[in-house]
């Protein structure tokens, strides 16, 4: 697991294709298509039981989403993008892993690897936790190249998704967006129990339990435990995690209470780094080879404990504060790099690599908002701070050792072998603090203005624990701002606008190099319009955006001495985004969104041979420009329920030549449910049910593709006492 990824940034205009303009015109279209739809939905309730779709009936737009406002405003009221996969969508879809929910979400996709610890993704152009933001309760986990926890959607409650700059809420690192993933909580009610298990393909079983309600007047709980194990899809692709989340809340009084969560994973996930090319193409033959050795390790272990207050003094003021501790330990043992030898024929395997990562961070966040008035107009104002303490140890062997060569159709593993000894290399500490205030106006009871600015400072150093001296110890400054309008054309119906700065850092924080550490942070702006509706009573809602968004102040080669980098580049991205949610009927649910998006290098010079090569007008790699995601439900009887989805994601580019493709692809999901009981469901779930051969991302070299998960089938029982 290499961990000097230098991410390269670029995106440009983009002509809207006869495929962009439809999704355009679905808005308009699906409104007046749906004037008609008022009989077919008597006709059917005539011929159908009388039960509540699967799904959600309110307008998603009205409920309020917490991760593109500090000001508890719905997305209605937002002038963003803003997404929230709810708990119920969650158990519908079937999805376990946490990367798989998120990526249903429009316009957002994946590139994990075991070297980002599974967690990278790709949104709006732009790519990697340097540029996607994850969240876990709202808290991000500072400066590090990926986010191991959480990993399993079991504990989950819902997932809200912000797309574009992000930085005015929650800091540098979020020009892409932001996606945060909110756990179950603690809420009054009788005491409530739930017990799932799973069985299915590749080995796979699956246990989980959960519980929650009312201790009693004061005290309330939530907890919830699951544990996985899979042979994988893969040879030697064995799998095996753990979770626990708990919390208790004490509701002092009605204006007062404090939680106190902790949340904590074990992950063995599949020791695997994908698939050579063979002569520059893919061999179907090799789908399912795994190269690395058989001793290879990765574990990730997480820890995540914090202590949160809300104060409601008055009906206007609303205090929240909470403090926190984040622990990870990750390590890493394999053979990491493979290429095809065309002498020999067979796969020469190098870069054996053993690392370990030791983060920690402590931190609060306090925050206060105001509902009132300001000359005369209704005002909403949040004022807040957030300050965190970083540290990072690095442990690795220079990623230097072999473990000999492997037959490409029948490797024998062999052992992980390293002349170079494991100690301690550096260590990173980080001490970051922000200010940060945001406001909503409303002007009339149609139009308000929404403003935010945020300010960053960083001190960052580097400790070099083998020679015992200071590599670096500098600071980094930043202010990202927002300014955007709302007007409602009907109560139902809203435009918007906004423009927004923002910035990321060229690389991880807490793994700066003494090299990278002589560069500022990049920067960022977007302009994004957008119209938001829901119709017919509720049952439906609609979302369109359009975006243009440009990053300055990459790292680029220098045209005069390729050798040396400066800061100088810059790409862009230009998109539409749609989303449609629909009740069709009383038993039929859909969901679609569609992302298209045009991302160039606009000035990026790459080192060939020594030589400065322009990749301007290139795509960047990673990114796919065409994303869709539906879903629907049908209860056809009374206890029984059919659901399935698509899911596609567009061609991609494994090197900045744009020469090596990544094939697009399209995979399908099926669902039976059946209720057997009030409490008891029967789930059969088939995912890639065509069996389709796809590649999700290259692994730091850009012939070393990983397959997607194959065919799998799975039964779930579910009941809840």
């Amino acid at each position: 697991m290499r961990t000097d990824t230098s991410l390269h940034s670029r995106c440009a205009p983009s002509p809207v294709s006869r495929l962009a303009r439809a999704v355009a015109c679905l808005p308009w279209i699906t409104p007046l298509a749906l004037a008609g739809a008022p009989a077919f939905a008597d006709e059917a309730a005539a011929t159908l039981p009388a039960v509540t779709v699967t799904g959600e009936q309110a307008s998603r737009l009205d409920r309020p989403a917490s991760t593109a406002s500090r000001l508890d405003l719905t997305p209605m009221q937002t002038p963003a993008s803003v997404d929230v996969i709810s708990r119920e969508q969650l158990e519908a879809r079937g999805d376990a892993s946490v990367v798989d929910a998120i990526t249903r979400a429009p316009g957002i996709s994946s590139l994990a690897h075991p070297g980002n610890s599974g967690s990278s993704l790709s949104a709006r152009g732009f790519i990697d936790t340097t540029s996607v933001m994850r969240l876990y309760d709202g808290t991000r986990q500072y400066g590090g190249v990926g986010v191991s926890f959480p990993f399993d959607t079991w504990a989950i409650e819902r997932i809200e998704v912000l797309r574009g700059p992000a930085s005015v809420i929650h800091g540098d690192g979020a020009i892409g967006g932001v996606v945060n993933v909110v756990p179950k909580k603690p809420a009054r009610g009788p005491v409530s129990n739930e017990i799932q298990v799973k069985v299915g393909t590749e080995g796979r079983r699956a246990v989980a339990f959960g519980s929650g309600g009312a201790i009693n007047d004061m005290l309330s709980y939530r907890f919830d435990i699951s544990g996985e194990r899979s042979d994988g899809w893969v040879d030697r692709g064995d799998t095996r995690n753990r979770m626990f989340s708990g919390a208790i809340q004490l509701d002092v009084s009605p204006e007062f209470s404090v939680k106190l969560s902790h949340a904590q994973g074990k992950q063995n996930p599949m020791r695997y780094f994908g698939t050579p090319l063979v002569n520059g193409r893919q061999l179907a033959a090799l789908r399912e080879r795994n190269y690395n050795v058989a001793d290879s390790a990765i574990e990730y272990k997480d820890r995540w404990t914090e202590l949160s207050a809300q104060w409601t003094p008055d009906s206007g003021v609303v205090v929240r504060s909470k403090v926190y501790h984040i622990e990870s330990d990750r390590y890493w043992r394999n053979a990491e790099t493979y290429a095809y030898n065309a002498g020999t024929g067979l796969i020469d395997r190098s870069g054996n690599t053993e690392i370990a990562h030791d983060q920690s961070q402590v931190g609060n966040t306090t925050d206060a908002t105001f509902s009132g008035s300001l000359f005369g107009l209704a005002n909403q104002l949040s004022v807040g701070f957030d300050v965190n303490a970083s540290t990072f140890r690095h442990t690795n062997n220079t990623y230097t050792g072999s473990s000999g060569s492997v037959d490409p159709f029948d490797p024998v593993p062999g052992l992980y072998a390293s002349a170079v000894p494991f100690i301690p290399r550096y260590r990173n500490k980080a001490t970051q603090y922000a200010f940060f205030a945001e406001d909503r106006l409303e002007l009339s009871d149609k139009w308000s203005v929404i403003g935010g600015v945020r300010a960053d400072h960083a001190d960052i150093s580097r400790a070099d624990l083998v020679a015992g001296t200071q590599a670096f110890d500098r600071s980094y400054s930043n202010t990202g701002y927002r300014l955007g309008t709302v007007y409602k054309l009907q109560p139902d119906t809203s435009v918007y606008a906004q423009f927004s700065r923002a910035a990321d850092p060229v690389a991880g924080a807490l793994m700066l190099s003494p090299a990278n550490s002589v560069f500022d942070v990049s920067t960022g702006r977007q302009v994004e319009v957008g119209m938001k509706q829901s119709f017919w009573d509720g049952r439906g809602d609609w979302t369109l955006a359009a975006y243009a968004i440009t990053k300055n102040n990459l790292l680029t080669r220098d045209t005069a001495n390729p050798a040396l980098r400066i800061q100088v580049g810059e790409r862009s991205s230009r998109g539409v985004e749609g989303t449609l949610a629909l009740a069709l009927t009383r038993t039929v649910q859909l969901d679609a969104n569609v992302a298209l998006l045009r991302a160039r290098y606009d000035d990026f010079t790459d080192s060939v041979g020594g030589v400065a090569v322009s990749r301007d007008g290139k795509v960047p790699t990673d990114v796919p420009e065409r994303l869709a995601n539906v879903w629907m439900g049908w209860k056809f009887m009374p206890d029984w329920t059919l659901s399935g989805g698509l899911r596609h994601v567009g061609k991609r580019y494994a090197d900045n030549a744009n020469t090596l493709v990544l094939p697009a692809y399209t995979t399908t999901d099926l669902a039976l449910q059946w209720q057997t009981t009030a409490a008891t469901t029967l789930t059969l779930r088939g995912f890639n049910v065509f069996d389709k051969h796809y590649f999700t991302t290259a692994y730091y070299t850009t012939s070393q593709w990983f397959t997607g998960e194959g065919r799998r089938v799975e039964l779930t029982l579910n009941h809840r006492f």
